[in-house]
């Protein structure tokens, strides 16, 4: 499948897809207001500037709580291109899917996704009861390229930056890939589901939760500064955490805690309270 013009309009294009979302609860967050986005549990200034404020200041972007309670990760839009069986490319059956490191393509394709390397842990937890680890969930894992293609839709020909991984005993996945470019109309992100279950992990419409990693600000200035990243530089230059259709109502649950440098690779650190 391809559906490059709705990657090129990408603010457009998740705004569409987040309309066909309407019974969930972020789009209900968005147009109830600040009332309900408290009960939810997705109430947050968004950062600006991803720098001090964004990425450590509110415990909740590497814990998972706020105010001392376990708050459930807002739920967010799976976009276009998810590549979980619920619009056609199904990458949940290939396989070899499951793995750790998802820089290169599995199921007969070949080709590695170049850039940064970013190691990417989330450690998964129930929101019901005091944060608790969730031992043997799944969390299937994908974002776009350096360049900011997905693979099995702009990029027909790859299916690299997609994987599974099952939790440990600590409710911990840990994703090794590369750092995601930020395309128009969106902040970087890496889109992720919650499955209770690596066998539930088969289709999108089994995941329990599903949700987006927000990158600090900071951090992507710097990534964008090296070779491979140049579009990168505008894009996020014309964008904000204020004015992303999907970051702007609070981004601190799914903010990560981002260590490292561009000369060793960076690690990203996120709790999700499911």
């Amino acid at each position: 499948m391809r559906h490059g013009d709705d990657h090129h309009h990408g603010l457009a294009g998740d705004l569409k897809t987040m309309a066909k979302l309407a019974g969930r609860r972020r789009i209900l967050g968005f147009f109830a207001g600040a009332t309900l986005l408290s009960v939810l549990g997705c109430e947050g200034e968004a950062d600006g500037t991803g720098g001090e404020g964004g990425s450590g200041a509110g415990g909740s972007t590497s814990s998972g709580t706020s105010n001392g309670e376990c708050s459930g990760i807002p739920e967010e839009t799976a976009g276009p291109y998810p590549g979980d069986g619920t619009n056609g490319a199904n990458a949940l059956v290939l396989d070899g899917i499951v793995r750790s490191d998802i820089r290169s393509s599995i199921g007969g394709l070949s080709g590695t996704a170049e850039g940064i390397p970013l190691t990417v842990t989330l450690t998964v937890v129930d929101d019901g009861d005091g944060c608790a680890s969730l031992a043997g969930y799944a969390v299937y894992l994908w974002h776009c390229d350096r360049d900011g293609n997905y693979s099995m839709y702009t990029v027909t020909d790859q299916n690299y930056l997609r994987g599974v991984q099952e939790t440990d005993e600590e409710g911990k996945v840990t994703f090794t890939t590369i750092f995601p470019a930020c395309y128009a109309g969106r902040m970087p992100h890496i889109h992720f589901e919650v499955y209770e279950s690596l066998e539930a992990a088969t289709s999108g419409h089994n995941a329990i939760a599903t949700s987006q990693l927000a990158l600090p600000t900071e951090v992507c200035g710097e990534v964008y500064e090296t070779d491979g990243y140049a579009q990168s530089v505008q894009n996020l230059g014309q964008i904000s955490f204020a004015s992303d259709n999907v970051f702007s109502d609070g981004v601190d649950l799914q903010l990560a805690e981002v260590t490292g440098a561009v000369e060793d690779g960076y690690v990203a650190t996120l709790t999700v309270a499911v």
